[in-house]
């Protein structure tokens, strides 16, 4: 496939990622159709593209926030050769990044003439666990991929309701060793009670049962 055409289909890729929450964000009436999202959108190295940057908090915050964040972002490989999202920064916070599963990552693949939807459901994502930031404002974004180097970008950041409802902080889910512990633990303290029961009665009845054993008393009654 020609370089143009690889373009071309990525184009398309990132354009059909982005109408969607576009139309959804702005209604379907003349007017609101002629407004155009006003998200960051940069890119970097050979033919990687970011569009529809945006920093998502947590549903209801406002003003000034101070708590987890996520990232959303459409990322476009047009390039000649596939590449990896290796790093991504809200502000001076590094984000932790977790595959479609919710499990942690290193970093995330992106293929040539592929996109990745970063922050939706199904797809992986980029989230700090705290950062001080202003809802409604802007804060710099920093993503880092293996070839194409370092790229920042001032994003909007909003709550995570409306369109990006889906798209806010997720909750971390328990980790099964976690809960293997807590079961061993329960485990391994309840026969441990009943062990400290059981010695101290037996003691009490062989103590008991000695006394009208004795050899001196049986004589001393004679």
């Amino acid at each position: 496939m020609s370089r143009s055409l690889r373009r071309g289909a990525v184009a398309a890729i990132v354009l059909a990622a982005i109408l969607p929450l576009a139309a959804c964000a702005t209604g379907n009436d003349a007017s609101t159709l002629q407004i155009k999202p006003d998200n960051a959108a940069t890119s970097v190295g050979d033919g990687v593209k970011l569009n529809n940057i945006v920093v998502v908090t947590e549903a209801g915050s406002a003003g000034a926030y101070t708590g987890p964040a996520t990232v959303t972002v459409n990322i476009a490989n047009a390039g000649a050769t596939d590449d990896v999202l290796t790093s991504v920064k809200i502000g001076d916070a590094t984000a932790k990044l977790t595959d479609e599963n919710g499990a942690p990552v290193s970093s995330v693949d992106l293929k040539v003439n592929q996109s990745v939807l970063l922050g939706a459901e199904g797809s992986p994502v980029a989230q700090v666990s705290s950062s001080q930031l202003s809802v409604g404002g802007y804060v710099k974004t920093t993503f880092t991929f293996e070839k194409a180097g370092e790229v920042s970008a001032q994003a909007n950041v909003q709550p995570a309701v409306g369109s990006y409802e889906s798209f806010g902080p997720k909750k971390a889910a328990p980790s099964a060793s976690a809960g293997a512990s807590a079961s061993a633990s329960a485990g391994a303290s309840a026969p441990a009670a009943g062990a400290s029961g059981s010695p101290s009665a037996g003691a009490t009845a062989s103590g008991s049962a000695s006394a009208p054993a004795s050899p001196s008393g049986s004589a001393s009654a004679h």
